[in-house]
């Protein structure tokens, strides 16, 4: 059983029948302001999840479906993003500095809204 609680550590957000949590169907979750640090996702689904104000530090997200997410405000330094998929994502104040995004997705009107100072885009998609 996985509890993922807010950044404060006071209020559950979602509680998962599972032993890890990457791969986990989190399509549509509510995770806003969720305490995700070092968390592995790796190929998670979270399309159309909201994530705003969530922090993602240090994460590994890599090849985790964001397509429709909400991440405005989310913290995503040095989080592994690559081959994640970023379309339709929201990125309004999200921090992405030091993220890896080797290999993702992402839309250029999304990726000027956000802090991306330092992140690796070198081999990101950018559509």
């Amino acid at each position: 059983m996985i509890e993922i609680y807010d950044r404060r550590g006071y209020i559950l957000l979602l509680s998962v029948d599972r032993d890890s949590l990457h791969d986990a169907p989190l399509a549509g979750a509510d995770l806003n302001d969720a305490n995700l640090v070092q968390v592995d996702l790796r190929r998670a689904d979270l399309s159309g999840a909201s994530l705003r104000d969530a922090d993602l530090r240090l994460a590994n997200l890599s090849g985790v479906n964001f397509s429709g997410a909400d991440l405005n405000g989310a913290n995503l330094s040095k989080a592994d993003l690559a081959d994640a998929d970023l379309r339709g994502a929201k990125l309004l104040g999200a921090k992405l500095a030091g993220a890896r995004l080797n290999g993702a997705t992402v839309e250029r009107k999304a990726l000027l809204t956000a802090d991306s100072s330092e992140a690796e885009l070198e081999e990101a998609i950018i559509v």
